[in-house]
């Protein structure tokens, strides 16, 4: 891998982490691209590049991290992540990941289940809740939707915020916890992933993944704050429909 590489997947992941469009699908189509061969190390520089996204969340959001309510509330929403998580890892990064017909048919049906999910949602007035007042057993909700997520293609925001939506919170709340819920999720994955892998860092390795790291934090930070814009006066309709022109696009250019 290439530092010019290492840029155009930091890119893409600071993109895509937090949109509900699949930051893995767009990291495997990506390297797809490129022509990178999927070697084990090219799968835990994807999952890695993460952290440097969700470092964007701590640094725009580290008050509500220091609040021992939305410390517990978050615990509470990472445990179905984490032990499913656990339990599939082997299934994920052996066999999932490999997969494109996975990942492409996973951002179609997705693309196609938010469509309908926005034009059959009947959504409350806006409302001052604020994350802070959401409930355990929403919590416990909103980590189950998440580990969804666990599919490439699904997208790990998008099933948060669904799942948020259908437990009745507001469009900005779930996004808000959304962000914060990715902290511990990702880093407790990246920690994981490096501790299964630490081998496969060289000197040249590490190089090419602090690159995909800064730039995946820089990019990051400028996509939080647009969708957190966009969410107040718009429909998550546009990135259903951009996922499945993507895997039409994709499976035209990839697979055919």
């Amino acid at each position: 891998m290439t530092y010019f590489d290492a840029i155009i997947l930091g890119v893409v992941e600071g993109i895509t982490e937090f949109l509900p469009i699949s930051s893995t699908g767009h990291l495997i189509l990506a390297g797809e691209l490129l022509g990178l061969p999927s070697t084990e190390f090219l799968k835990s520089f994807d999952i890695a590049i993460q952290l440097g996204a969700i470092l964007a969340v701590v640094a725009l959001y580290w008050r509500s991290l220091f609040d021992i309510e939305m410390i517990k509330k978050l615990a509470v929403a990472f445990i179905p992540t984490g032990i499913i998580g656990f339990a599939l890892y082997y299934v994920v990064k052996t066999i999932l990941l490999d997969n494109l017909y996975v990942v492409l048919i996973s951002l179609a049906l997705g693309g196609i289940a938010l469509i309908v999910f926005e034009l059959s949602h009947k959504e409350a007035p806006a409302s001052d809740v604020l994350k802070y007042d959401i409930s355990y057993r929403q919590a416990a909700g909103i980590g189950t939707f998440q580990a969804l997520g666990m599919i490439p293609g699904i997208s790990r925001s998008g099933a948060t915020i669904v799942g948020g939506l259908l437990l009745g919170l507001p469009r900005k709340t779930i996004v808000e916890f959304s962000f914060l819920l990715a902290v511990p999720t990702m880093a407790a994955a990246t920690g994981y992933d490096l501790m299964k892998n630490a081998d496969l860092l060289s000197f040249e390795n590490i190089g090419v993944l602090a690159v995909g790291f800064v730039v995946s934090f820089v990019v990051a930070l400028a996509a939080i704050r647009w969708l957190l814009s966009y969410v107040r006066t718009h429909t998550f309709i546009p990135f259903g429909v951009y996922r499945i022109l993507a895997a039409l696009v994709f499976w035209l250019v990839i697979l055919i």
